[in-house]
């Protein structure tokens, strides 16, 4: 499964309640337009896109727990 970054976009702009930065926004998009509730698959598909895959390495995320544990402390 691929980012659809033009969905992404127009998710942004309709969501301008969403709080964070775009990585958590990313990250609400993919549960929210692919219907993704597996921390695994989120982490999967972040994993295949090179944008994301830099986001994810910005913040030290390695692996699907650190993800969950990374939005879990978010919140």
């Amino acid at each position: 499964m691929q980012i659809n970054w033009d969905e992404f976009k127009t998710f942004k702009n309709e969501m301008p309640h969403l709080k964070g930065d775009n990585f958590i926004k990313l990250v609400y998009f993919i549960k929210s337009f692919y219907n993704e509730k597996s921390y695994q698959k989120i982490f999967n598909i972040l994993q295949s896109d090179e944008i994301s895959k830099m986001m994810l390495e910005k913040r030290g995320i390695k692996t699907a727990y650190a993800l969950e544990k990374f939005i879990n402390e978010y919140k």
